[in-house]
């Protein structure tokens, strides 16, 4: 927890146990309880007479990880825990912008495996960039969508499949007959978790123009009811880096320049966002248009934009015509139109009624969709993704299947014939 802490100036202790460690535990476990079941063959049905069909699961061999800042323990042992679990040897990369923690792993892991089963990879945006390079049997990365594209380009040269876990602009939608105030009280909660630093925190909120007012006030009060303070609260996290602080203070400052109204959740005699330690509060961006650069990134921090909707098919259409999101969250009660806007929507993952609850469930997949990502993992879905699904078909020696490929063809030309007319 010190090691995380110190990486970001402050972390919540709590936050780097239950999301980094905990969960890593879970992950852990779960493969450790089921990865017998998981090895097992397919068997399948076969088409000919004393043919057999199975699919057997084998290790790919060794894969490369470069893991991210943002939860630096779980994001390199989630994956661990389907790599391993398949049979493979793994090469972790952690992310330079968390020295401290990398280190504390590269340790752990020199204390606790085989270096020909897992080794760290420590260094700075150059060593990712070789590593990335690297002909594996198969990279895993998670990190923003831009540099997954030099992740996939580099991994491409030595044609290694890639799995790539990216980010994108995750929406929250109100539909007419949500709880408003609960809907606001969930929202906030992950987005002042890690102060937002998460991939599938929601980027963006679209609500009926008479639920906008309830939700910025139970919005408001929310933070004041968890945060009477924020700037020497333990509970909340500081932003990762000056560099990143100064970009998501200047998405505020388009945002104002371009005319939306920006709202600081600030404690009562509280100043501003500070620089100096990097606390940055929540922060609403009403009216915000798409020419704004808080509607265009990824945001990766506690800004939240809030944009009306006359229908919820508006709400849709406006999601369907931007970059499919790695999560999509769905506030409403009416089973026909939870199950509508999930057939309506393209996302990784649909959530109703809740935030980010899915990363929790070890038995669904975790991944996105187009410029959100490619594959998935966790469970089995992990195992799978880093197993080899080998054929293997087994033929007796009373049935032979290929004997319709010898010639003469003439009798069998008239079989498939009759066959194709129906006869």
């Amino acid at each position: 927890m010190a090691a995380v802490s110190a990486d970001y100036g402050h972390r919540s202790p709590y936050q780097t146990l239950l999301a980094d460690v905990l969960s890593s535990v879970a992950a852990l476990q779960h493969a450790a309880e089921h990865v017998e079941q998981w090895m097992q063959p397919d068997e399948q049905p076969a088409p000919g007479p004393g043919m057999q069909a199975r699919v057997d699961y084998q290790p790919l061999g060794v894969v490369g990880i470069i893991s991210p800042w943002n939860f630096p323990i779980n994001l390199a042992f989630s994956p661990l825990a389907g790599i391993l679990a398949a049979g493979n040897r793994a090469m972790l990369k952690p992310s330079e912008l968390t020295p401290r923690t990398a280190e504390l792993l590269a340790k752990l892991i020199r204390q606790y495996f085989d270096p020909l089963e897992l080794t760290t990879i420590l260094g700075d945006a150059d060593i990712g960039a070789a590593f990335s390079a690297q002909a594996f049997d198969h990279l895993m990365f998670t990190g923003s969508t831009n540099v997954g594209r030099h992740v996939m380009r580099a991994a491409s040269e030595n044609l290694v499949p890639v799995t790539l876990e990216l980010g994108g602009k995750s929406p929250v939608v109100l539909d007419a007959d949500a709880d408003v105030k609960t809907a606001a009280e969930r929202v906030l909660t992950v987005k002042t978790f890690n102060a937002g630093q998460i991939c599938i925190s929601p980027d963006y909120v679209l609500l009926p123009e008479n639920a906008r007012d309830v939700f910025v006030e139970r919005a408001r009060s929310f933070v004041t009811e968890t945060f009477p303070t924020l700037q020497d609260n333990p509970d909340y996290t500081a932003i990762i880096s000056d560099r990143h602080f100064e970009r998501l203070q200047g998405l505020l400052a388009d945002a104002r320049a371009k005319g939306a109204t920006v709202i600081e959740l600030q404690p009562e005699g509280e100043a501003n966002s500070v620089a100096g330690n990097r606390k940055m509060a929540p922060t609403l961006v009403l009216n915000p248009t798409d020419e704004m650069s808080v509607m265009q990134e990824e945001i990766f921090g506690p800004i939240l934009p809030i944009k009306t909707c006359r229908t919820t098919q508006e709400a849709v259409d406006y999601i369907n015509a931007h970059p499919r999101p790695l999560a999509a969250y769905y506030f409403g009660n009416r089973p026909e139109q939870q199950k509508w806007f999930g057939e309506q929507t393209t996302s990784g993952a649909l959530v109703i009624n809740d935030v980010m609850t899915h990363a929790s469930v070890e038995s669904v997949p975790f991944g996105g969709i187009g410029a959100s990502g490619i594959g998935a993992y966790h469970g089995i879905y992990g195992f799978r993704r880093f197993s080899h699904a080998k054929a293997v078909v087994v033929q007796s020696a009373s049935g032979e299947f290929n004997l319709r490929l010898r010639a003469p063809y003439a009798a069998g030309q008239a079989q498939i014939e009759a066959l194709l007319a129906g006869n």
